[in-house]
């Protein structure tokens, strides 16, 4: 898990992703174990982030369920079973407010 976790944050840092967050939500709930929390400046850079996971997954045969929220590119949400990446633009990360809400 842990290396799948390390791959995962290495595609978001590869689109310039900022503020990179990983919360341990294994217990707390029924859809995923950890959920990783990137920011994106604008919905081009989002997709792009999402692509690059979409990217990875089919290169390193990890199980992706799918992608939600990909045209409006504000929050994407891509769900790779145990791991669920938020992709948030500032504004909408600091709204949501995932990791306040999980930690």
């Amino acid at each position: 898990m842990e290396n799948k976790l390390q791959k995962i944050v290495e595609a978001c840092e590869d689109k310039i992703a900022e503020n990179i967050e990983i919360i341990d939500v294994q217990g707390k709930n029924t859809i995923g174990d950890y959920f990783i929390i990137v920011t994106g400046k604008n919905p081009n850079q989002t997709q792009a982030i999402a692509d690059e996971i979409e990217e990875l997954a089919t290169k390193e045969n990890y199980e992706l369920l799918g992608i939600e929220g990909y045209r409006p590119g504000n929050w994407i949400l891509c769900d790779l079973n145990d791991i669920i990446v938020h992709i948030f633009m500032p504004e909408d990360r600091k709204y949501y407010d995932l990791e306040r809400l999980w930690n």
